[in-house]
């Protein structure tokens, strides 16, 4: 691009200045650079101080864009507002539907509701009263959401502290279930039961201690719960005896046995194969002789595996959504 400049007079020269299109370029940013130093420069200078001390024209339109820039962001604020009021509202719900969860899993967990009182109390504000949150009807104020919001986080820490405590409770029913020999160690009538009877060699009463399950031999013998081997030896009246024991004072004995699968120090889980039905030591006929003792105390085993039954029973019953079958 070239531009000429010349003169009247006679004999001037002519200048001719070239600017290329870099130049042209630079020149155009400098000059918009400019206008925005000097756009904001009125602005600050005039209208501002205009808007301030009042003057007659610029004060009202100054005060007249601003009014509308500050109705504008108050509606767009007002509408975020709304939108962050229904979501709280919708969290609310949400909060007191596990709430009500946590009430009913909490009791078939076996607990009682003043267990879970510490857990909810909560300091009550006259902002947010007894009852609950508190969300205005009209739209509420930024301030207000966030005192709701911070109640709404709490409550939410308090519920997860109820499911943590329901769960424990569960897994701890579940483990002492496990380890509670409720489960018939060999599929079959019982053939003699707890209690005095006539004993089957001499013919004179004797405390039988324990359950006989009459099977054919090899027949598999399963732990009736959870423990660990402590003891697999010959015993002059059991023949091939074993122990399991299953903590806080329990233990069974599995005696009468052909075989005995596992070992001392082994860890066994309820159900699994530990030995075989035989007809060693005192015995008129293949069977598996079971005990249960209390801290060395025989018990009824019958009332371990009726217990047992009756869980069962009512873990199908829950499974049915608690309808008896027809």
């Amino acid at each position: 691009m070239q531009i000429m400049i010349t003169h009247r007079g006679v004999g001037a020269r002519t200048r001719v200045l070239t600017f290329s299109g870099l130049q042209i370029s630079l020149a155009a940013l400098g000059l918009v650079f400019a206008l925005l130093i000097f756009s904001g420069t009125v602005y600050h200078f005039v209208f501002l101080k205009a808007a301030r001390e009042g003057w007659p024209v610029v004060s009202q339109i100054v005060r007249l864009v601003v009014r509308d820039e500050i109705a504008q962001r108050d509606r767009i604020m007002r509408e975020n507002l709304d939108v962050m009021a229904q979501k709280v509202g919708e969290l609310q719900a949400k909060l007191l539907k596990l709430e009500a969860v946590g009430d009913r899993v909490s009791g078939m967990a076996g607990m009682k509701p003043e267990e879970l009182k510490p857990l909810r109390q909560a300091p009550a504000t006259k902002a947010e009263g007894a009852g609950g949150v508190y969300l205005p009807l009209d739209t509420p104020s930024l301030d207000q959401l966030q005192r709701v919001l911070a109640r709404l986080d709490e409550v939410s820490d308090q519920n997860a502290d109820v499911f943590t405590l329901i769960e424990s409770r569960l897994l701890e029913a579940r483990l002492q279930s496990l380890v509670v020999p409720s489960t018939p160690p060999v599929q079959g009538e019982v053939g003699s039961g707890f209690g005095v009877r006539p004993d089957p060699i001499t013919g004179r009463n004797a405390l039988h201690s324990g359950l006989d399950f009459p099977a054919e031999p090899g027949t598999p013998v399963r732990a009736a719960a959870g423990g660990v081997v402590v003891s697999t030896e010959w015993h002059p009246q059991f023949g091939h005896l074993l122990e399991l024991d299953h903590g806080r004072g329990l233990s069974t004995l599995y005696a009468h046995n052909s075989q005995i699968v596992v070992r001392r120090g082994d860890i066994v889980k309820r159900g699994q194969v530990v030995a075989k039905v035989g007809n060693s030591g005192r015995s008129t006929g293949p069977h598996l002789h079971f005990e249960v003792m209390v801290d060395g105390v025989p018990q009824d085993p019958e009332r371990f595996l009726a217990a047992g039954a009756q869980a069962g029973v009512r873990a199908q019953a829950s499974g049915r959504g608690g309808k008896p079958r027809r």
